[in-house]
């Protein structure tokens, strides 16, 4: 709002410093000469018609005409406008010679001739340059309203897919409690306590645009403690993460997709299994490393359908356009699989998320 009244101030400026150019430059001729005031305001008519032809253009044959597609009648009204004009400025010269009794030689057909085109070329520069200021004004502000438009579509469906996420993680979440009552209700009481400090954070943390990266690491901490429960001892589980900048925000609940994948799909009941996190932040960059051991589904095993990687690519797209990298996939023997996520410039970003 300010920026556009700001805008708004340096365009009303710009008009009245190059109208009182206009209509200030007939004096020059004054100087030294004893040209009385009457004679300087007739002088100034000329000036008066290229205004009234400027604004014409740039107030109503433009938008009511040129932008509506009605060329011909935004042709004709200028042609005849210009016509009009060139025949008065012409007759207001002889009359303002013939008042003051002006020294000039004898016209002749050529200099008549010459002075009606000056005219016309000055009328059709106007008249032009109107034009164009104006198309370009209505394109900038359809430019603005398809960004804002986009801006609100790209909100919505950014906060559509961090809905969705909810309901994601919560079902997977019940699913491994729901595992644990069967056997250890302890460690499923413990798991409950976990799940209470998880959703503490979605509650209050995670309808914000962003939230402290610290936030965001305590609550995957938390999801990798209740897993730990289920879990049996041979796991190799390690969570590490370094923030090296006092206040780094970030997109919540980016990387909780990424966790559960790993888990979903790095532990074995039969083989050896490892899940390692590692989180690194700068000023700069935030770069989020997940390596686990790699033990695909059975090819009968349907369940999930991958929507929370599907949901992590989005928010990346949106979150974070042009400003990150994800580098996923197993190793060339197939016992690991890697998920690589880098978040660069992320203040520019976050910034944007913001509006």
């Amino acid at each position: 709002m300010g920026k556009a009244i700001l805008d708004r101030r340096m365009k009303v400026f710009l008009h009245v410093v190059f109208w009182s150019f206009m209509f200030l430059s007939p004096m020059q001729y004054m100087r030294g000469t004893g040209m009385p005031m009457l004679l300087y305001v007739m002088n100034c008519m000329p000036s008066l018609l290229l205004m009234v032809v400027f604004y014409a253009n740039y107030m109503w044959l433009t938008p009511r005409y040129f932008v509506e597609g009605k060329h011909r009648y935004f042709l004709l009204i200028n042609l005849v406008m210009i016509i009009v004009f060139v025949a008065f400025q012409q007759y207001w010269m002889d009359f303002t010679n013939d008042l003051f009794h002006t020294a000039r030689r004898e016209p002749d057909i050529l200099d008549a001739i010459l002075f009606i085109i000056r005219d016309s070329i000055n009328f059709i520069i106007f008249a032009t340059a109107a034009t164009c200021i104006k198309l370009a004004q209505q394109w900038m502000w359809a430019d603005q309203a398809r960004k804002d438009a986009e801006t609100a579509r790209a909100t919505a469906e950014l906060s559509n897919l961090r809905n969705q996420i909810n309901p994601h993680f919560l079902l997977n979440t019940l699913n491994n409690i729901y595992a644990l009552t069967a056997f250890d209700t302890p460690k499923a009481q413990e798991a409950i306590q976990e799940l209470s400090k998880m959703l503490r954070h979605i509650l209050y943390d995670y309808q914000q645009p962003t939230v402290p990266l610290k936030d965001e690491v305590e609550f995957l901490q938390n999801y990798v403690n209740l897993m730990r429960i289920r879990l049996p001892k041979n796991v190799d589980i390690k969570f590490q993460y370094a923030i090296r900048t006092a206040q780094i925000d970030i997109a919540p609940m980016i990387f909780i997709s990424l966790v559960e994948n790993a888990f979903k799909h790095g532990v074995s009941p039969t083989e050896p299994s490892f899940i390692h996190i590692n989180i690194d932040a700068d000023e700069h960059q935030i770069t989020c490393d997940i390596t686990n051991s790699n033990h695909p589904k059975a090819a009968d095993d349907h369940s999930g359908h991958g929507i929370g990687l599907q949901q992590v690519q989005r928010r990346l797209e949106l979150a974070y356009f042009k400003h990150h990298t994800w580098e996923k996939g197993p190793s060339a023997d197939g016992k690991e699989y890697r998920a690589h996520i880098q978040i660069t410039d992320w203040k520019e970003s976050n910034s944007k998320l913001r509006i």
